[in-house]
C-alpha cells in the first residue's frame, strides 16, 4: 500500500500546531485516514532573503530557536524543507549570512530545499550537497513535455502547477509520477492571472525589508502593498467548487492508485483555526473530525498558543 505523504506548512508560527499534529498521529492513528504520513514541514525562518511564495514579515528568529525547531522536527523522522523560492536573487545574495546559517543548521542529510532560482540551486548543490531538491510550483509549468523534462532532472520531487490538478487525462501522460507532488488546497482562483506577479512582488518586498534593516526609519522604503480579489479571503471550504481543489476521496481513489502519493498543504501564513480545519479535512476520518478539533484546541490552549480571556470577577458591594 502506498502512503499518503503530506507536507505541512510552516517552520515558525505553525511549529507548535505541526508538532501537536505529529504527536496526534502517533498517539491516535485510528483517527487518521489510511496510510497518512507526515513527510516534511516546509517554510522558512524570518527574516530570510531567499524566502519566496509567501510573505513571512520581519519577525527575526534567533539561532537557538532555529536549531531547536530543526532538531525537534528531524527527531520525529520528518524533513525540514526550506522554501527558498525567491525568483529575483543575485550573485551577491548567495553570501547572505542568515540564509547560509539556516543551511548549515539543517545540513545533516535529512533535509530539503524547495527551489526556484537556478543561480541559488547551483550554489546550494555545490556548497551543501546533502540537501535534496524540490522544484517549486512557482515555476508555473503547465506543458506536459516541459513537466516531464523537469521530472527527469535531479529533483526529489516536482510540485505540480495547481491548474493541472484533476486533469487526469493529462496526468496519465506524465512520467515519474512517484516524483510528482500535488498542491491540494490552492486558495488562488483557477488560472489566476496575477499568481506570477504575486510571487515577484513578494520577492521585491523581501529586498525592501532586507535593505530597510540597515537604514534609519526616516530613510526606509515603503513596502509594496498587495490586495487580491481572487484568493485573499479563501479557506478550504470556500474553494470546494474550484476545479483545482483536490478532495480527500480523490487522493485515495484516484491519485494514489496512479502512483502519486505526495500532497502539499498550503498555509504558511494561514489563520490557525483555518489550518486546523484544513488538516482535519484532508487527513482525519470524517467521523473523528470533531474530536480531533477539540483535542487540538485544548492542547493549543494549555500550551498558551491560543489565549482564551475570561471575564474578570466582579466584587459584591
Amino acid at each position: 500500500m502506498l502512503k499518503a505523504r503530506f507536507h505541512l506548512p510552516g517552520l515558525r508560527y505553525n511549529f507548535p500546531l505541526n508538532m501537536f499534529w505529529v504527536s496526534l498521529l502517533k498517539q491516535y492513528p485510528q483517527y487518521f485516514r489510511e496510510g497518512v504520513e507526515i513527510a516534511s514541514c516546509f517554510g522558512v525562518f524570518p527574516f530570510a532573503l531567499w524566502n519566496g511564495g509567501r510573505d513571512t514579515g520581519t519577525d527575526q528568529c534567533d539561532a537557538g530557536f532555529v536549531k531547536n525547531v530543526v532538531k525537534n522536527i528531524n527527531a520525529q523522522g520528518i524533513a525540514v524543507r526550506y522554501t527558498f523560492t525567491n525568483p529575483l536573487l543575485t550573485e551577491a545574495d548567495l553570501k547572505d549570512p542568515y540564509c547560509n546559517f539556516l543551511l548549515k543548521t539543517a545540513d545533516n542529510g535529512m533535509n530539503e530545499i524547495i527551489i526556484f532560482s537556478p543561480l541559488l540551486e547551483k550554489y546550494i548543490r555545490k556548497n551543501y550537497p546533502s540537501y535534496k531538491f524540490t522544484s517549486t510550483t512557482c515555476k508555473e509549468i503547465r506543458d506536459v513535455k516541459a513537466l516531464n523534462d523537469e521530472l527527469a532532472r535531479d529533483y526529489h520531487y516536482v510540485v505540480l502547477d495547481y491548474n493541472l490538478n484533476n486533469r487526469f487525462e493529462l496526468l496519465e501522460g506524465i512520467e515519474h509520477k512517484e516524483k510528482l507532488e500535488i498542491l491540494v488546497n490552492a486558495l488562488c482562483t483557477p488560472n489566476c492571472p496575477r499568481r506570477g506577479e504575486h510571487y515577484r512582488q513578494i520577492a521585491e518586498n523581501e529586498r525592501i525589508r532586507y535593505e530597510n534593516r540597515k537604514l534609519p526609519k526616516e530613510k526606509q522604503k515603503p513596502i509594496i502593498p498587495w490586495t487580491c480579489e481572487y484568493g485573499d479571503k479563501n479557506c478550504v471550504y470556500t474553494i470546494q467548487d474550484y476545479p483545482t481543489v483536490v478532495h480527500p476521496d480523490d487522493i485515495w481513489e484516484k491519485y494514489i492508485p496512479m502512483g502519486i502519493n505526495n500532497f502539499k498543504i498550503e498555509g504558511r501564513t494561514a489563520n490557525l483555526f483555518s489550518l486546523v480545519e484544513t488538516y482535519c479535512y484532508y487527513m482525519i476520518k470524517p467521523e473523528y473530525a470533531g474530536q480531533v478539533r477539540i483535542l487540538l484546541y485544548r492542547n493549543l490552549e494549555s500550551a498558551r498558543i491560543i489565549n482564551v480571556n475570561r471575564p474578570r470577577p466582579g466584587q459584591w458591594p
